[in-house]
């Protein structure tokens, strides 16, 4: 549990929770970055609306059974925080994914990588005005580390990419997203003490749905209607039940546990993730680019997190 504008465990970096806590966002990191794999293949069948719908009813039919106690066992918790639940709800499970789906279709995998790497920025800035969190030296150095690493390994290391880059409103829709997501982990982490996990993540995912279902009605009222095919749904489950109900158990995991600074960067490993699984799924060759680019990516989430620190 958490206590308004503080994090268990922050000032005891060399307890076992501490680690767990770490392993949470890593974990969640690499369900995350099959995610993306998945999602660009789904790209041509899909609407991005209803890929979200699809997903998160998955995620949602999948929890319901297991956590239906928990709901009627918390059901005066959940209506006196019903507010606080919408606006988690909205943000990050309504909007925030079907940003980065819509954002897809108008701009490149490069673009929306190099923008995914705002989050954590995003993280350290709510973090700051919100929770109180200074925004250190350190923590700085980290930043640019980790940023400079992500830049590497998505242009390969041919930074002369970055004055081809062409903004679009996919763009401006991933960047929206960074911030929606960086918003959803400062949530996470106010999460009313009184409000167990489990209640609090089927809430949010049943409320998150019931949101976005006007918007793919609207989607398929105008003409644009999903194509189900046997890989298609193969992808919806493992989005459904990985990249939404397992990630989304860790990452909030995570954010108790660690708080959501540490969580975001952690979060900058996603590029490397997807690189090793790139390899090992897609054959795709592996560069001195990649290798430089992962380490300054592992080095600057150490120089930020400092795990080592017993403070």
């Amino acid at each position: 549990m958490t206590v308004a504008g503080r994090h268990p465990l922050t000032h005891n970096k060399t307890s076992p929770l501490f680690f767990m806590g770490v392993l949470c966002a890593l974990a969640a990191t690499i369900i995350w970055s099959g995610n993306f794999i998945v999602a660009r293949g789904l790209g041509g069948h899909f609407p991005p609306v209803q890929l979200a719908w699809f997903r998160w009813l998955t995620a949602t039919v999948i929890l319901l059974p297991f956590a239906f106690r928990n709901l009627a066992r918390e059901r005066r918790q959940i209506k006196s925080n019903l507010g606080f639940l919408s606006l988690t709800a909205l943000i990050g499970i309504t909007v925030f994914n079907t940003l980065i789906y819509i954002a897809g279709r108008y701009t490149t995998a490069l673009n929306l990588a190099l923008i995914a790497t705002f989050t954590p920025i995003f993280l350290l800035l709510l973090s700051r005005i919100f929770l109180g969190e200074a925004i250190t030296l350190r923590k700085t150095a980290g930043i640019a580390i980790a940023v400079f690493g992500v830049v590497s390994l998505v242009t390969k290391g041919d930074y002369s990419r970055l004055a081809a880059l062409d903004l679009n409103i996919g763009d401006l829709g991933m960047l929206v997203a960074s911030g929606l997501f960086a918003a959803y982990s400062i949530l996470v982490g106010k999460k009313p003490r009184e409000l167990g996990q489990t209640a609090f993540l089927t809430a949010t995912f049943v409320l998150g749905l019931i949101f976005l279902t006007p918007w793919a009605l609207w989607e398929i009222l105008s003409g644009n209607r999903a194509v189900f095919t046997a890989p298609a749904v193969g992808a919806i489950l493992y989005i459904g039940i990985g990249a939404s109900l397992i990630s989304f158990l860790l990452w909030n995991r995570a954010v108790l546990l660690i708080g959501p600074a540490r969580s975001g960067f952690i979060y900058y490993s996603l590029p490397l993730f997807s690189g090793i699984e790139a390899l090992l799924i897609l054959g795709e060759t592996v560069t001195m680019a990649h290798i430089y680019s992962g380490f300054c990516i592992i080095a600057g989430i150490i120089v930020a997190t400092n795990p080592f620190d017993r403070k």
